[in-house]
């Protein structure tokens, strides 16, 4: 007999049973819900794209991460590292058809070499959403929205957006003559940071302000001028005082006023509309990673748990579409990282334990054939109920074992008498509490257990 092949995972990814995959599954339909609820609209794009529409949009660090090969026909192709290159591809091709703005939302796998790390995989998920076309403010406010509006969905109420502009970085780096060197100082700056950094300004002492200047100066950097960036950076203070900060700074420099005047206008329209101000922050550290960003950027931390990082990012990127076409396509968006998220989800225990794919277990008895039991089952599911029926009919006891094992919220008892004289029995497994009810009211009572309107 051949030595059985060992069964393992690669480095970086890792398999989902139905524990992660039933809660995964929920947060995907309740992205989908809230971003078609601002006019989003559903895309693909295939995992694989030439490696020449991938590399350089993300600066020569994210090209390192790319998983890259020849096909079969001696292609040079790699896999999608984000959603978002692949949209400005997807933009230069189909916009001028379909039109601009265009808003779409897009949720699939994406892959990065990367080293792994606390909630940071080599294949993972992000659900995105975009608008491009436009350079109006109003879809950057949007995009702080949506994301305020997505985790509240999931059910999150202590998170914080941090919000920056990198009109406000690159003024500043005009202003100190780096403007040609603002990607090397801005990577640099994110090279660093850390999480700590990212919550609270207060932070950035604690990794120390010389190995960021050390880092500057490889890169050509003025040593002096490295610690002004760092002290626009570690600036603390309310919204307001920030800003009032920046525009006593650098309000003289028209990308620097620009910022300012978007972000003050991002907080206004964000407390007009209902999220409360804890929740949005000013934050002068965030640079984000990627090159491509141009104006508002946004990164989306937990409260309860900021050492995950952050879990929602994004930004405007108003140059990335014209590497593909003539056709000016500026755009803003964000992603969440799902499985960053659940990776958070499971430390703080918040996943509510194993959960059935349905939430009815239908009891077998041997002296019933198996036909009655789909029957029941069948119009169980056409009034709006999941229903299992177990597929051997053991001993109760084995039944109701297995059913509170998968986690199903209700078993319905029903043997020969029960079906002669139209009483059902549910109990509730977690309670173990049980009652019987006439077979006319047994949809109508588990419906309501369920907490399932009228159809």
């Amino acid at each position: 007999m051949a030595d059985l092949i060992q069964p393992r995972t690669l480095k970086g990814f890792r398999d989902y049973l139905p524990s992660l995959m039933i809660p995964r599954e929920e947060i995907l339909q309740k992205a989908r819900t809230v971003y078609r609820s601002f006019g989003f609209a559903p895309i693909d794009t295939p995992a694989l794209e030439y490696t020449e529409i991938l590399l350089g949009k993300g600066g020569a660090e994210s090209d390192k991460l790319i998983y890259r090969f020849k096909d079969h026909g001696d292609r040079d192709i790699a896999l999608r590292f984000d959603l978002t290159v692949p949209f400005a591809r997807f933009a230069a091709q189909h916009v001028p058809t379909l039109g601009t703005p265009f808003k779409r939302y897009h949720m699939g796998p994406v892959w990065r070499g990367e080293n792994t790390a606390h909630g940071r995989y080599r294949e993972f998920w992000q659900c995105d959403f975009d608008t491009i076309g436009t350079t109006s403010n109003s879809s950057d406010i949007e995009a702080a929205l949506v994301i305020n509006a997505l985790l509240a969905a999931i059910g999150f109420e202590r998170f914080e957006i941090h919000v920056n502009n990198r009109l406000i970085l690159s003024g500043l780096l005009e202003e100190l003559g780096l403007a040609d060197k603002s990607v090397a100082v801005l990577r640099a700056l994110d090279k660093h940071k850390s999480v700590a950094v990212l919550r609270a300004l207060d932070k950035l002492p604690k990794i120390g302000i010389e190995p960021v200047v050390e880092e500057m100066v490889l890169h050509g950097v003025d040593a002096e001028k490295g610690r002004k960036v760092l002290e626009l950076a570690g600036f603390k203070g309310t919204n307001e005082e920030i800003l009032a900060f920046v525009s006593q700074k650098f309000g003289n420099n028209p990308k620097a006023a620009d910022g300012v005047k978007r972000l003050s206008e991002l907080l206004i329209v964000a407390r007009e509309s209902g999220v409360p101000d804890e929740r949005l922050r000013i934050d002068l550290s965030i640079a984000r990673g990627l090159d491509y960003y141009t104006g508002t950027i946004f990164e989306t931390f937990l409260s309860d748990l900021p050492s995950i990082g952050s879990i929602c990012s994004g930004g405007r990127y108003d140059n990335l579409a014209g590497l593909y076409t003539k056709m000016p396509l500026p755009g803003v968006g964000a992603s969440l990282g799902l499985d960053r998220l659940l990776a958070a989800m499971e430390e703080l225990k918040i996943l509510g334990g194993v959960q059935a794919s349905a939430p009815v277990f239908i009891v077998r008895f041997a002296d019933t054939p198996i036909g009655v039991y789909e029957k029941l089952a069948a119009t169980l599911r056409a009034a709006g109920i999941g229903v299992e029926v177990f597929i051997e009919p053991k001993k109760i006891g084995q039944q109701l074992q297995y059913a509170e094992k998968r986690g199903f919220r209700f078993a319905l008892i029903a043997g020969p008498d029960d079906f002669a004289s139209k009483k059902f029995k549910i109990k509730e497994l977690a309670t173990r509490q049980e009652a019987d009810y006439d077979e006319v009211i047994i949809i109508s009572q588990l419906r309501t257990m369920l907490g399932i309107g009228l159809p």
